[in-house]
């Protein structure tokens, strides 16, 4: 992977990791599909009125925006609603990592190198190390929506991997549109019609600021840059680094929340960490540098 390419990367996996203090933030002032549903009602609007529909299939915009908007978002909003830490959260939602390599494999043929095995197991055991918190920060019913979303997460990369997409930006806008009608129908199914009626109150600046930061930096930014990425790399190479984004995830938890990084959350990050810089290291690199040493040697 091009440097540029992965302070990138990095730089989305800090903005997404502090995004998840933001939602805890508007979950504290509105209801989480409603804050969910303005968030992509943002995100497309006003911008589908100037950028042109992409050369794309309905239905491939409307798969992508529903696994994205309510899938991925709704579902995992609601599990920080449900009790969830914004730590917790952006941990469990990157078991995602261990789902897409697998897709990679099953569905696009990719190459799991040993590197990448290991790494992968790496990190896994630190998110099975979070399952034993009993400080909570966790919840059964917030851990079971973070998974799905997790899963649905993994089907959006898979999507964007098989359909060579030419204008990623305004695919990213478009698809945004598939998400807020179903998200507001959920919640009224859930909360009943006066959810609508205390909407004007909910509406705070807080809640306002939460529903613009999700909508602008981390949505149309963000998966504009990491879905460009992803059509340019492995599924198994981009996987390990979305790992990253719990790291910042917990960070903007205890600087916003103060919450306690006991000594198992901290083994678990420095396992998730050790398993993302494995996973990125290229074992033919290294096998071509080693044997370039020892002909250096031999010389």
């Amino acid at each position: 992977m091009k440097v540029i390419h992965l302070i990138t990367a990095i730089a989305v996996a800090c903005l997404w990791g502090f995004n998840f203090s933001v939602i805890k933030l508007g979950v504290s002032e509105i209801d989480p599909l409603i804050l969910t549903a303005m968030r992509f009602t943002f995100a497309a609007f006003p911008m589908v009125l100037f950028i042109p529909k992409p050369n794309v299939p309905w239905k491939l915009l409307i798969s992508y925006g529903l696994l994205f908007g309510v899938g991925v978002w709704g579902l995992l909003t609601l599990s920080i609603h449900q009790g969830l830490s914004a730590g917790m959260s952006s941990l469990l939602l990157q078991s995602s990592a261990f789902i897409s390599v697998g897709l990679g494999y099953l569905f696009l043929k990719e190459k799991v190198s040993l590197l990448q095995k290991i790494g992968v197991a790496i990190s896994f055991a630190g998110l099975l190390l979070t399952s034993t918190l009993q400080d909570g920060s966790i919840s059964f019913t917030g851990i079971l929506l973070a998974l799905l979303a997790a899963t649905c997460l993994s089907g959006i990369s898979l999507l964007i991997k098989k359909h060579k997409i030419a204008d990623m930006f305004a695919f990213v806008v478009w698809s945004c549109l598939a998400a807020p009608v179903p998200l507001l129908l959920l919640s009224f199914w859930l909360n009943g019609s006066s959810i609508i009626t205390t909407l004007t109150n909910d509406l705070t600046g807080l809640a306002i600021f939460s529903i613009l930061f999700q909508a602008y930096p981390v949505t149309l930014m963000g998966y504009w840059l990491w879905n460009k990425l992803i059509c340019l790399y492995p599924m198994s190479t981009m996987a390990p680094l979305t790992l990253l984004v719990p790291l910042f995830g917990l960070l903007g938890s205890f600087v916003f929340y103060d919450e306690h990084i006991s000594f198992t959350k901290l083994c678990a990050c420095i396992l998730i960490i050790v398993g993302v810089a494995v996973s990125l290291l290229d074992l033919t690199k290294l096998k071509s540098g080693l044997f370039s040493r020892l002909l250096a040697k031999k010389k």
